[in-house]
């Protein structure tokens, strides 16, 4: 029988309201699961850092946007929830989740997490094995503020063959969001490679959410997609043997076509014949797509080897101060008082010795595609009308940081002519690096959350 499970969200920060047609589709063909992936390198490194600040913090700050508008809906229509939206404290969100059911009248939801991930205390930088994509980055001079391994799918597996309505996870591999419902429904076996590989496709193809139904696909003139702004979120459509058909909710935006599913299906695949994952690594050279209708495409040829004898690891180290200020220049010579915004701007960094390695853009001349070498003139002729000038500054040291900024705010009075619109920010940079981890390291377990937990503070 046909099992359904759609995306809800592929980042932190996506649509909150993408969810709602995707339960909807999904209750109305009996139930099934939807899953939401939010986290980045970045965000999991934010986490931890916001965790360290307050121990009710350190998951998805928009799970209440995501969730509370389809949490009773999902229940009462046998739709499984599950998502990393735990992050760095997936207890603290669980605890979360059960206000949020509460709130909407579905208080008997039975909420599992998902731990395992964290491994800061038996993490060790110096005898851990550098990823090879991060071998040409010099090591990072900070301390550990995180440490968590991608883990596998079984747990979530385990979860909801258990009878979890609701799984809450940390730093999961993607595609094991959308594995693990699938190995509970059909009763895949772990050694099924080919089985597994589907299922791992499966959640390849949902992790990015509207990626694969036109988001990220569109360019208009070249590949237009109907009605963005209201874009459907993917559903696949799952049989037994592993073969699926990828969708979206009628009668909304975007589009599913051999191209869209073309381009997600090589988004981050480094080797198409061994794409690595917790549970198995995934060969797609083989893997066959048919648009069998409107919105309709088929997949099948998914095929698997034996998982990898490591695990990925992604470590936040606590960086250097960054600091960006911005100023504007309007009306006739805007170029020219631009540059020499950013000369002036240079030139008192220099005067004051401040300990900072910084860059200048005129946005709108030259941003996107210039360099660090500090090239501003884009030889416009003549000049474009309305000119941002942007400093970006970096150092160990704040205060340096802080000072460098201030020069922009001075322009104000300081000249040139016409400056206005002026803003800033200085934060604490996190830096990540990959490290391979022997699996032993990491213990995958899972626990119900007790009916009675309270909300976080």
């Amino acid at each position: 029988m046909t099992y359904r499970i759609g995306s809800g969200a592929g980042f932190s920060g996506d649509r909150v309201d993408a969810a709602g047609p995707v339960v909807a589709e999904l209750a109305r063909h009996g139930g099934g699961a939807i899953i939401f992936e939010t986290i980045g390198e970045r965000t999991l490194a934010l986490g931890q850092a916001a965790r360290l600040g307050d121990a009710n913090l350190g998951y998805e700050p928009l799970l209440e946007a995501f969730l509370g508008p389809i949490i009773a809906d999902a229940v009462k229509g046998n739709v499984r929830i599950v998502g990393n939206f735990g992050v760095a404290n997936p207890d603290a969100a669980a605890r979360h989740v059960a206000a949020i059911a509460r709130a909407a009248g579905v208080a008997d939801v039975r909420i599992a997490v998902v731990e395992g991930d964290d491994i800061r205390t038996d993490f060790q930088a110096d005898s851990a094995t550098l990823w090879d994509g991060d071998g040409s980055l010099p090591p990072p001079a900070g301390d550990v503020i995180s440490a968590n391994v991608y883990i596998g799918a079984r747990a979530i597996a385990d979860a909801i063959t258990a009878g979890a309505d609701i799984v809450v996870t940390g730093r999961v591999a993607d595609p094991a969001l959308a594995l693990g419902p699938l190995v509970a429904h059909f009763g895949w076996d772990w050694d099924d490679l080919d089985r597994i590989a589907a299922g791992t496709l499966i959640g390849h193809l949902l992790e990015c959410g509207s990626q694969v139904s036109g988001g990220y696909f569109a360019d208009p003139g070249f590949k237009d997609v109907p009605d963005p702004d209201a874009i459907g979120f993917p559903i696949a459509e799952v049989e037994a043997d592993g073969s699926f058909v990828i969708t979206k909710p009628a009668e909304t935006g975007g589009l599913v076509d051999l191209r869209t599913v073309k381009e997600q299906l090589l988004y981050e695949i480094h080797d198409p014949a061994a794409y690595l994952t917790p549970d198995v690594t995934l060969d797609i050279t083989g893997v066959d797509l048919r648009q069998v209708g409107r919105d309709r495409v088929a997949v099948t040829g998914a095929r698997g080897h034996a998982r990898p004898d490591t695990l990925k690891a992604t470590i936040g180290f606590e960086g250097e101060w960054f600091g960006e200020s911005e100023i504007s220049y309007a009306g006739p010579n805007a170029l020219a008082r631009a540059e020499l915004a950013a000369d002036t701007i240079k030139k008192r960094i220099a005067r004051r010795g401040l300990d900072v390695t910084f860059r200048l853009d005129l946005i709108g001349v030259t941003s996107a595609f210039d360099d660090d070498g500090g090239s501003l003139r884009a030889n416009l002729q003549p000049g474009p009308d309305d000119v941002r000038v942007r400093l970006a500054a970096k150092s160990v040291s704040k205060p340096a940081v802080s000072h460098a900024l201030q020069e922009v705010l001075a322009l104000y009075c300081c000249g040139p002519a016409g400056g206005g619109g002026h803003r800033s920010s200085l934060n604490r940079r996190i830096e990540t690096r990959s490290y391979l981890v022997p699996r032993d390291l990491a213990v995958e377990s899972w626990r119900f959350v007790g009916e009675g937990v309270s909300a976080p503070a």
